[in-house]
């Protein structure tokens, strides 16, 4: 997440975002002191058009195609898109009393959250017909699964893993980086075995284990925008897409102009003066 109130003016893409508490709320420091996991860089290998008003709680990469769930009362949706052109093939209306959250893909269904709503709307992938709702505790913030369980965060340090069958809670997993908790763990993608999370308010991205909630590692996402583009309102980092197949990692965010395909490289150490 996380707007917590959301100011549009003339129904553009200027957002003022705070929550109730949150202007109190604390930036955590990332790394965290003592880490010892490595901080890789990036390389841009591609820029693709995005929808400066698609306020981008999660997307994912399937099937030659690009979903992305967009949220704010009144303007969430579930979309398709054209990953070359930015182009909406197809989009529904999340109900105007939902705010819309993450995303993620579940044989031929899309599932996902809202907020503070402790709703979840599954969808069918081909006709994004609603099939069903269900119910969890909290909020919802991010989406993605493995090959066994849904996996969802909730602006916690604690990530939920859900039988996909019954959408019932099976376990929680608590994120650490040098016996610190880290919170805030917002977007999520499976990637090659292990749990990628955006961390709200930050350019950062922890690779988590998804057997102890350890932080492998950090991606520092930081100068992906222009000045420029910051300017015209685009907000915090959040969308993690990959390509199994073509091993390709995309990133977005809140109201941001462009999505990127990025290589990640040059790993190292936390504290070795990134």
């Amino acid at each position: 997440m996380r707007a917590r109130q959301v100011l549009i003016v003339l129904g553009l893409t200027a957002a003022s975002l705070a929550s109730a508490g949150a202007q109190s709320h604390q930036v955590q420091r990332l790394p965290p002191v003592g880490s010892r996991a490595p901080v890789s860089s990036y390389a841009v290998a591609r820029v693709y058009p995005h929808d400066p008003r698609a306020f981008t709680q999660g997307i994912e990469y399937r099937d030659g195609a690009l979903y992305e769930g967009t949220g704010l009362n009144g303007q969430s949706t579930l979309r398709k898109v054209e990953l070359a052109t930015g182009k909406v093939l197809q989009q529904v209306a999340v109900p105007p009393e939902y705010f819309g959250e993450g995303i993620t893909t579940w044989g031929e269904t899309i599932l996902q959250l809202t907020w503070q709503s402790q709703l979840g709307f599954v969808y069918d992938r081909n006709t994004f017909k609603q099939l069903r709702t269900f119910k969890y505790m909290g909020e919802g913030w991010g989406l993605t699964h493995n090959a066994d369980a849904i996996i969802m965060s909730d602006g916690s340090a604690s990530l939920r893993f859900f039988d996909p069958k019954t959408l019932t809670e099976t376990r929680r997993l608590l994120v650490t980086d040098a016996g610190i908790v880290i919170r805030d763990l917002n977007e999520l993608e499976w990637v090659n075995g292990e749990i990628y999370a955006n961390v709200w308010q930050t350019n950062f991205i922890a690779r988590i284990s998804p057997a102890t909630g350890r932080v492998l590692g950090w991606i520092n996402l930081t100068g992906l925008l222009t000045p420029e583009d910051q300017q015209r309102g685009a907000d915090v980092l959040n969308g993690i897409a990959y390509d199994t197949a073509a091993r390709r990692l995309f990133v977005t965010g809140k109201l941001w102009p462009k999505l990127f395909e990025i290589r990640v490289s040059g790993p190292r150490a936390a504290g070795s003066g990134q």
